[in-house]
């Protein structure tokens, strides 16, 4: 199984945390999961997802001229139902990550 594989399960988690630290457009979100070492993640794995996170209702939208002018740039960020998805997803992520470590350390939960 590849990393992308691995992660199309786990990146909307990964958005919503990086949305959760602040409003953010898609390159900015981008950039900064490259920080954490998601270089893996492209543009084109994260509009779509967004799209359907907005009509989830998980995120909000307003676009924003930037004051040295060029292109609108579209931030997201995050609503109620959002932050709970987070939460669950956290929640959900500590547990399998836990339990993926102790199997592959050789110790029983």
């Amino acid at each position: 199984m590849s990393t992308s594989q691995i992660l199309k399960g786990i990146l909307e988690g990964c958005l919503l945390a990086v949305i959760a630290r602040g409003e953010t457009y898609g390159y900015e979100m981008i950039e900064k999961l490259n920080t954490y070492g998601f270089t893996m993640v492209s543009e084109g794995s994260i509009y779509p997802l967004l799209i359907r996170m907005r009509k989830e209702g998980l995120v909000t939208t307003s676009e924003k001229t930037l004051p040295s002018g060029g292109p609108k740039r579209k931030y997201y960020s995050l609503t109620k139902k959002g932050r709970e998805r987070l939460d669950d997803f956290q929640e959900r992520w500590n547990e399998v990550a836990s339990s993926v470590n102790c199997l592959l350390e050789g110790k029983n939960s």
